[in-house]
């Protein structure tokens, strides 16, 4: 008898995306997002197949998009067999009701694939229980239609449903939950805080900037540590802190988590402890992926993120990483039509902004001396200025 083989490979999800372009966005905008949110998808493990974008005034109260684009989605995923679809923004509890009764697949907006791909990434206890707090804030809202089999189908003497009582249980469990992570994180905090006063005597350096950027890899150069660190949105979630020595001079190092725009308000909240490190430092270091087309937003939306957290003060320099694949294009300069050669882009930004900049390519190590240099000189004028006769120096 010949003997039978299955295939036990994890099949990867089929997704289509959908998003809208409100007035205050442009179609280019709103192209940039959706390819975004499918580096989102491909970092979870799915594949997209296609996109649908829907021009409106603003998200349906009902259904997020028009019924008509509704439908076109509804024939396509039947007839292709998609087993998910993805949208652009936060649903409300009743648009995912009301859109997965109408389509039959799973439905998940921005924030759930987020929360996901970060309980998939999570590895010290801190980061899995602001994860799960996370998830569970998101699924309070959102428990009526878990219970759905166990609504009444009608009236009458032994039809009576617990679907109610049900769900109300799991809400005060939920509710229980959540109080029972926010303790553990206050106990986290108490032991960070603790650690952070022991490292009070060095001059402290973080990593900040956009997901996918290259933190990491510079983490790794500068540390000579293994970061864990790949092509893929969110593969730091934990803060990793390094006693880094250049020349004679040693300082910390720590590598934060990645922004992104439309982060979910949850993710923000939970990970505000993690974020201490930002707070806390002497220096940041803005990474930016000079090779993305619009790392302008990318900063932009870093430099907000750091406004929220109060650390928009701090020292800061701009580390234009990945110059080995940037392409000479139009940049938001007095001629936007004009093509900007890297040269002409470095001597612009130093003419506008007073913060030291360096631009270098952490793969190919190109301008890595030049950048240990600028770190080094910064770094020592914090440490000669805290410590005015410490001979390690001279």
């Amino acid at each position: 008898m010949k003997p039978k083989f299955y295939d036990t490979a994890e099949k990867q999800e089929k997704a289509v995306l959908v998003g809208i372009i409100t007035p205050h966005e442009t179609e280019e905008q709103e192209r940039e997002y959706l390819e975004e949110l499918e580096f989102l998808v491909e970092t979870a493990g799915g594949a997209t197949v296609k996109t649908f974008t829907q021009k409106m005034q603003r998200p349906e109260r009902a259904t997020f998009v028009g019924t008509g684009k509704l439908e076109e989605i509804k024939n396509y995923v039947a007839a292709e067999e998609i087993d998910m679809v993805v949208f652009d923004d936060e649903l409300t509890p009743s648009q995912m009701r009301n859109i997965e009764t109408e389509l039959q697949v799973k439905i998940l907006d921005r924030s759930n694939l987020i929360l996901d791909i970060f309980a998939g990434r999570a590895q010290t206890a801190q980061a899995k229980a602001q994860v799960e707090l996370a998830q569970l804030q998101y699924l309070l809202p959102r428990l009526t239609r878990l219970w759905t089999h166990l609504e009444r189908q009608k009236g009458g003497i032994g039809m009576r449903g617990p679907g109610e009582s049900q769900i109300e249980t799991d809400r005060r469990l939920i509710l229980n939950k959540i109080s029972l992570l926010k303790e553990k994180l206050k106990h986290i905090d108490r032991q960070n805080e603790t650690q952070r006063k022991n490292r009070v005597a060095l001059v402290r350096v973080a990593l900040v900037g956009y997901t996918n950027v290259g933190k990491s890899t510079i983490m790794n150069m500068l540390s000579k540590s293994e970061v864990f660190a790949e092509n893929k949105l969110f593969a730091t979630l934990d803060t990793t802190v390094r006693k880094v020595v250049i020349e004679n001079l040693p300082f910390l190092l720590s590598d934060t988590v990645g922004f992104i725009r439309k982060l979910p308000h949850h993710l923000i909240e939970c990970f505000k402890s993690t974020l201490d490190e930002v707070r806390e430092a002497d220096i940041l270091i803005h990474v930016v992926d000079i090779s993305h087309p619009n790392f302008e937003d990318q900063i932009h939306i870093v430099t907000e993120t750091l406004k929220d957290l109060g650390a928009i003060d701090k020292k800061i320099i701009t580390v234009f990483n990945k110059i080995d694949a940037y392409h000479p294009t139009a940049i938001n300069l007095e001629e936007p039509e004009k093509t900007t050669t890297l040269q002409e882009f470095e001597q612009s930004w130093m003419a506008r902004n007073n913060s030291p900049a360096i631009f270098i390519s952490a793969l190919n190590k190109e301008n890595l001396d030049e950048f240990r240099k600028l770190l080094y000189d910064q770094v020592k004028a914090i440490h000669t200025e805290r410590y005015p006769y410490d001979q390690l120096l001279y």
